[in-house]
């Protein structure tokens, strides 16, 4: 887990400002300054909720640039998420942030995964992720000697970076631009007003002509605020993780991956390299009770009430209780989370790990029960809202910013 920006971000918010981005996460980092950037003449804050920034999503994630091999052609996340990778390292190596394009290997272990092993080379190639290739048992091993599996994916081009250094990069940029950057400013209510928006936040009041609102696990809150649909609603996810011990790390070279279940947009547990060196095991993927469970122990009435009255709700859980227990018992079972990761490679043992930290996935939930598995974006009066963009989002975020840019000039007349 990344630490939390230190930069000059106490400054009081101002009272006026022609752009607002409400989120200080890697996504409205990345927005903020794409607009500062192409316009520098218009003033414009971020207002973060917590006191320091990428303290959530951005600050508690795998650390994995992701190639695009998952997601459906002329998705949404499929266009952004390739060419996101495509800009991260080229920024990355412009700012001198370390980054490593290290590979991953997702692994059939059993015939009956191999039709979805093909599936995702078909949706890789059609995306144009770069120097995929097919490889066999002999092939596993020699990329990773430790790893065991029929036939695999091989993606070159996945990497792994610090994204919370990312994030503090953005930052950078957004302040060198002359836009304010203004902590503890949760958002509280938002009003309509002549000629613009009043952002009633933790520090007093902020009027804005146009507002961009990427408020990661909160987005829905927000844009229903707004005026918005209520339509897909948010619904917390906790993923906990463990780490190998340094004594075997060497059971890991790089990335290696189980074939994914379709129905869910979720990875499996899977074990990443960081670039810190540290290897994690997981993420378990279970329902949360607050936004910010770090902690399996907390609650918080609100959140919980929210995603227990959401239909969707209800629908999903009906329809995948199965993998419900699943989760439950990895995120209970230390042993149960290592045999998951044991059947790609055999070697490893409960007593090769230790905790590591749990991050919380801000997933949008459709009515209809529908875990929505593509980025969202939407419209109210002179706001835009990203209402979606979990993984990839971290990744896609430079291609995320141009998008939602371009459509702050089209819905804002910025030119």
């Amino acid at each position: 887990m990344s630490a939390p920006a230190t930069l000059p971000t106490e400054a009081p918010p101002p009272e006026r400002c022609e752009l607002a981005v409400v989120g200080g996460g890697i996504v409205g980092l990345a927005a903020a300054r794409e607009l500062a950037a192409r316009h520098p003449a218009r003033s414009l804050c971020v207002l973060e909720r917590e006191s320091a920034l990428g303290v959530h999503q951005t600050g508690h994630n795998s650390g994995v640039i992701h190639a695009g091999v998952y997601y459906v052609p002329g998705s949404l996340k499929a266009e952004l998420c390739v060419r996101g990778a495509r800009e991260l390292y080229g920024y990355c190596e412009r700012a001198g942030i370390p980054v490593e394009r290290c590979g991953k290997l997702i692994v059939a272990t059993e015939p009956g995964e191999l039709a979805r092993l093909h599936e995702l080379e078909r949706r890789g190639r059609a995306n144009g992720v770069p120097g995929l290739a097919r490889v066999d048992a002999a092939g596993i091993e020699e990329l990773e000697p430790h790893a065991r599996g029929i036939a695999a994916l091989h993606s070159p081009a996945t990497g792994i970076v610090d994204f919370g250094a990312v994030a503090r990069s953005y930052a950078r940029d957004v302040l060198e631009s002359g836009a304010a950057i203004s902590t503890a400013c949760g958002v509280e209510s938002i009003a309509v007003v002549r000629g613009g928006l009043r952002l009633t936040h933790a520090r007093g009041v902020t009027e804005a002509r146009n507002a961009l609102l990427c408020a990661g696990a909160w987005s829905d809150r927000l844009a229903v605020a707004a005026g918005a649909e209520p339509d897909p609603r948010i619904v917390p996810f906790r993923g906990a993780y463990l780490r190998l011990v340094p004594g075997r790390r060497e059971l890991v070279r790089s990335l290696i991956y189980p074939v994914p279940d379709p129905a869910l947009p979720f990875l499996g547990v899977h074990l990443t390299r960081r670039i810190d060196g540290e290897v994690l095991i997981g993420p378990t993927a279970m329902l949360a009770g607050a936004r910010d469970a770090y902690s399996l122990a907390r609650l918080r009435a609100l959140d919980l009430r929210e995603t227990l009255a959401w239909p969707g709700t209800w629908r999903l859980l009906a329809r995948m209780w199965r993998a419900g227990l699943t989760e439950i018992h990895h995120a209970l079972s230390r042993a149960a989370l290592v045999r998951a990761a044991a059947r790609f490679v055999p070697d490893l043992r409960p007593s090769d790990v230790e905790p590591a930290f749990a991050g919380l996935r801000a997933q949008a939930l459709a009515r209809d029960g529908t875990l929505v598995d593509d980025f969202v974006f939407s419209r109210s009066e002179r706001a835009l809202h990203v209402r979606n963009a979990p993984s990839p989002g971290a990744t896609s975020a430079l291609a995320i910013a141009r998008h939602v840019a371009d459509e702050a000039e089209r819905t804002f007349a910025l030119g």
